[in-house]
């Protein structure tokens, strides 16, 4: 059964939750990276620190201090805490094996290394918006349809095993569809002279190069939603606990981002890992009224989050083992931003962006 905490004392936490939210994203855009530059890997390890601490910490808020919002569940703790700290481990491990896509993005589009934080920044507030309707509407459902976490259990099965045998395929976000309807309908300058979306030339507002990223950014991110918040209702119904545990995970995206982005390709085996975890929870799903019915047999969320944690440190002790490899084999090429691919084609372009290492080594001054 799906658990919509409505408590008046839950209504305070998701209060106090998202006011620490707010002022974290404040502190970080406007203090500590109000004028951009390159993130360094120790600046990303503080803040990867940070937000798994946080995370931590609100899981030991959910273990001791469930009953204080909800009396009726004096004993829940425990269970919620597990629920959330699975939940939040998967979101993250996914997240991990989806960086890639973002740095292929940022090749395409050539983009600064000073400018990319703005970029997931901007990002992760929409991608934020984009899980919260997306798991209030996936709660509903599951209310209304409870046969529903069958189909999420499928189609987990189905992604684990698409994952675990898929061949290296290349990654292009020229195709993106949102990318070519705007480059068509939006007036906007090729050059990354400014740390701003939007400019004003001749009286008139142009797009810069970081508004077409961003779309892409956020659009991918739909993708990525697709696989990770199923599985997350698989592992707890509670919307509490399964939006919660979807945040935190996507808060550290940015500085894990930049801790691993160069590490990439030492996690070779990450995916096999994955593939393996979507595979069990599916089955899982699946699995679970038909233990419960015939041997009266239920897998705690505890052995899950132990089952998960062995699962990816065996793929990633294994990766390390291995050797790093080449993360992209093929990456698409940048490309001029003024016309879709196929137009380019046709219209050959003097201005093209910047390949990684030609162009924006150094930050453009500031205007």
């Amino acid at each position: 059964m799906i658990c919509a905490t409505a408590s008046i004392g839950t209504f305070w936490v998701i209060v106090g939750f998202h006011l620490l939210i707010v002022a974290l994203l404040a502190l970080d855009l406007g203090v500590f990276h109000r004028r951009a530059h390159v993130v360094g890997m120790a600046e990303a390890a503080l803040w990867s620190i940070l937000w798994v601490a946080l995370a931590l910490g609100f899981a030991g808020l959910i273990y001791f201090g469930w009953h204080w919002w909800h009396p009726g569940e004096p004993d829940a703790g425990p269970e919620k805490a597990f629920q959330f700290l699975a939940g939040f481990l998967v979101e993250k491990s996914l997240s991990v094996d989806n960086l890639f896509v973002f740095m292929v993005i940022f090749r395409y589009f050539g983009v600064p290394p000073h400018l990319q934080h703005r970029v997931l920044f901007w990002g992760v507030v929409g991608a934020i918006i984009m899980r919260a309707l997306f798991i209030l509407a996936g709660g509903w459902l599951i209310s209304q349809f409870y046969w529903i976490l069958y189909l999420f259990g499928l189609f987990l099965i189905y992604t684990g095993i698409k994952l675990l045998f898929s061949v290296e395929e290349e990654i292009d976000p020229g195709r993106n569809l949102f990318l070519r309807w705007a480059q068509r309908i939006l007036p906007f300058v090729e050059s990354y002279d400014s740390d701003r979306f939007w400019v004003k030339r001749m009286g008139k507002w142009h797009a810069t190069p970081l508004t077409l990223v961003l779309l892409v950014v956020e659009t991918t991110d739909v993708m990525f939603a697709l696989d990770s918040i199923p599985a997350v209702f698989v592992i707890s119904t509670d919307l509490f606990v399964v939006y919660t545990s979807n945040i935190f995970a996507i808060l550290g995206l940015r500085a894990l981002y930049f801790l691993i982005a160069p590490l990439l390709g030492m996690f070779r085996y990450l995916h096999i890992g994955l593939a393996v975890v979507l595979t069990y929870l599916g089955a899982k799903m699946l699995a679970k009224d038909v233990l419960w019915h015939w041997w009266q047999v239920e897998i705690s969320t505890a052995w899950s989050l132990a089952i998960i944690g062995t699962i990816l440190g065996a793929t990633v002790f294994a990766s390390l083992l291995a050797g790093p490899r080449e993360v992209v084999k093929h990456p698409p090429e940048a490309v001029s931003l003024a016309q879709p691919e196929e137009e380019q084609a046709r219209t050959p372009s003097a201005d093209t962006c910047p390949t990684d290492g030609e162009a924006h080594k150094d930050p453009p001054a500031q205007p």
